[in-house]
């Protein structure tokens, strides 16, 4: 299977666990694997035929801005289910990365990855 991948999708969100991360909030990345039938617009080079990358950009982009969740796991859920409700997407795999987790003493960053596909929507 095909696959479009976007990646360091970012935006500033409030999502987190500690008060300050609701309150101040913090910014967030995104990796996106999307599997995808790409033999059709290969052939016929036309948009209509593919995914349109800037719907998922925003749709991602929004998510993040919006939600006010306490789990990352949640969020990383949320962004899944909504790609998943493009036509063309029958997989999708999301990195939701924390570059800069609150934590004293930590410099590194904190990734959830899952995959979620349409037959387990079903």
């Amino acid at each position: 299977m095909d696959c479009i991948h976007l990646t360091n999708i970012r935006a500033y969100g409030y999502t987190g666990a500690l008060p300050e991360e609701q309150i101040l909030g913090q910014w967030f990345e995104v990796d996106l694997t999307l599997w995808i039938d790409l033999s059709h617009a290969g052939q016929s080079d036309r948009l209509a035929d593919t995914l349109n990358y800037c719907d998922v950009i925003e749709v991602v982009q929004h998510l993040i801005k919006t939600s006010r969740l306490v789990l990352l796991e949640r969020l990383a859920t949320l962004i899944a289910d909504s790609i998943l409700t493009f036509d063309r997407v029958t997989q999708v795999r999301v990195q939701l990365i924390k570059p800069a987790a609150p934590i004293p003493d930590f410099s590194g960053k904190i990734t959830i990855d899952l995959t979620r596909s349409q037959s387990a929507r079903r």
